[in-house]
């Protein structure tokens, strides 16, 4: 615990000297899973990279202490020693504890759970003032709600207590075909509702083909049961597994999974993602190459050339979510509209503390959703202790789902027209009172973001934590294309510059050359004892 005294010491001297000057910071991890580019200077950062250890798993409490940059693989590999998993796994081995925490992160078992951040029962931050405190839902509770889903606009985690469950070595997956789009929403709210899974998502390939999957902890894997892995270079990708088995079946089909390879199933090829990158480069798409360039096609790697090429303004990448009740007409005009495919989907459970998610509470055609009704909790209506009156957290939610559907297209042929699709994606959300993950590009105006967002509870409480100077939550995830465009009008080599960038394949070539080179993930002349 000493060294992360002293690390934690280190980063909250940075934020007061930040604080004394008013010059906003931002938070350095060494790497992302969000597709929006940031562009950081080595003056104006925090560098909370070497926060990358757990320090402590109690097997009596089920919890683990972790320090924010901990990758989930990383966590993984060390509860693992003692029989234990997080309630709560997303998809991607890279992703860390700490964004999950911050950016709202789930995966096939929030339908029990929640979101992650609903796993965690305490964290430490560094406060935008530079002072150090704890926060849960009985200290300082609104900063601990209150950073969920704000992506480090109200100060700097250095560590959370996890909660964990037991461990089993297998998951026993069972895949339920679906034929139409009512169907696999009917099939998800019943499995959801069957006490012996422990996760449940989806696939849908078209609106008439897809797919249920459930799965269920196992310490054994029964006779006549079929064993399958996903993580090896020799692995077909997961969703081309299930899509190849869907043409073989005509009712259910079950298999079991070692537990790590269940869990960060959709690694290799991010879902399906990694398939733009053959259609990009024209090669083709088939297993001999999948397995030669594994190496460059698992998540991280992706990620890194997404943001070396700028391709991710391209292309359409968008989570979102609706009330289960409103996902047939959202699936159905997401059908009509894009026609893209594959979709996933996962159902989640609301949680009781939610202030920076959408207003959305309720179900149903005409009524208005208020997520964000903030109202304390009965239990815990006390003062916060750093002074103040009590203040409102979060409405108790109704029990109804939330359906999360991830939507990643290719590219559309003029910028224009994808930031008009992208409008269009959100104002339908807005529409049916869902939200979307904000660790993607924002479209909306400032307006229409705090229409959506509770303005006024989020200003008050970045005004109590002294956290004023720092960037917004909206200025840090809008996307401003306008900006790009009147840049290059204002320079004729930033045009010339534009025009030859965008000459094909000189981005995805670049891209490639800058995975190959192991150049730094954001910027590279960071150092660890700046």
């Amino acid at each position: 615990m000493d060294q992360h005294h002293q690390a934690v010491e280190s980063i909250a001297t940075r934020v007061r000297h930040f604080h004394s000057q008013k010059t906003p910071f931002k938070i350095y991890h060494g790497h992302t899973n969000s597709t929006r580019k940031t562009s950081v200077h080595r003056d104006q950062i925090v560098d909370v990279s070497k926060l990358s250890h757990v320090l402590h798993v109690d097997t009596q409490s089920r919890t683990a202490l972790v320090e924010p940059n901990v990758s989930m693989d990383r966590l993984i590999q060390e509860t693992l020693r003692y029989g234990l998993i997080p309630l709560v796994v997303p998809e991607f081995p890279s992703i860390t504890i700490g964004g999950g925490f911050a950016g709202t992160a789930g995966e096939s078992s929030s339908f029990r759970h929640g979101f992650l951040d609903n796993t965690i029962n305490w964290i430490e931050i560094v406060a935008p003032n530079g002072e150090v405190v704890t926060a849960s839902s009985r200290e300082r509770a609104d900063l601990f709600h209150g950073v969920k889903g704000t992506f480090g606009t109200l100060g700097v985690t250095t560590l959370l207590e996890v909660r964990l469950l037991a461990a089993k070595p297998f998951v026993e997956l069972t895949y339920h075909p679906i034929h139409s789009i009512k169907e696999l929403i009917e099939k998800t709210q019943v499995a959801t509702k069957d006490p012996l899974n422990d996760y449940v998502d989806a696939l849908l390939y078209k609106r008439d083909h897809g797919v249920v999957i459930t799965g269920r902890l196992t310490n054994h894997v029964r006779p006549g049961v079929k064993t399958k892995t996903f993580l090896r270079s020799r692995d077909e990708w997961y969703y081309l597994y299930v899509q190849d088995l869907l043409a073989n079946i005509t009712g259910r089909r079950v298999e079991a999974v070692p537990l790590v390879d269940y869990l960060f199933r959709y690694e290799r090829g991010a879902f399906w993602t990694g398939r733009y990158a053959f259609t990009y480069f024209a090669l083709p798409f088939v297993y001999i190459l999948r397995w030669a360039l594994d190496s460059l096609l698992h998540t991280k790697i992706l990620y890194h050339g997404l943001h070396e090429n700028g391709m991710a303004k391209d292309n359409i990448i968008q989570d979102i979510a609706v009330p289960i009740s409103n996902a047939l007409n959202l699936l159905h005009w997401l059908d009509e509209n894009y026609g893209i495919y594959p979709l996933w989907l996962c159902p989640f459970r609301q949680a009781t503390h939610v202030p920076m998610y959408p207003r959305m509470t309720g179900s149903g055609e005409g009524k208005r959703h208020s997520i964000v009704a903030i109202e304390q909790p009965r239990d815990t209506r006390e003062a916060s202790t750093a002074g103040g009156p009590a203040v409102d957290l979060g409405a108790a939610l109704e029990d109804e789902l939330l359906l999360s559907i991830g939507v990643w297209g290719p590219q559309l042929p003029e910028p224009k027209d994808f930031v008009a699709q992208n409008r269009k994606l959100e104002k339908k959300v807005r529409e049916l009172h869902g939200m979307k993950w904000l660790y993607a590009h924002c479209y909306y105006t400032r307006e229409e973001f705090w229409s959506i967002y509770n303005k006024t509870w989020y200003d008050d409480l970045r005004t109590k934590y002294n956290a004023n100077y720092l960037p917004s939550v909206y200025d840090k995830t809008k996307f401003d294309w306008g900006a790009e465009e009147r840049a290059i009008d204002a320079s004729w080599l930033r045009w010339l510059f534009s025009f030859v960038w965008w000459i094909w394949p000189v981005p995805g070539i670049y891209g490639v050359i800058c995975v190959f080179m192991q150049s730094e993930y954001l910027l590279s002349t960071v150092r660890a004892n700046q």
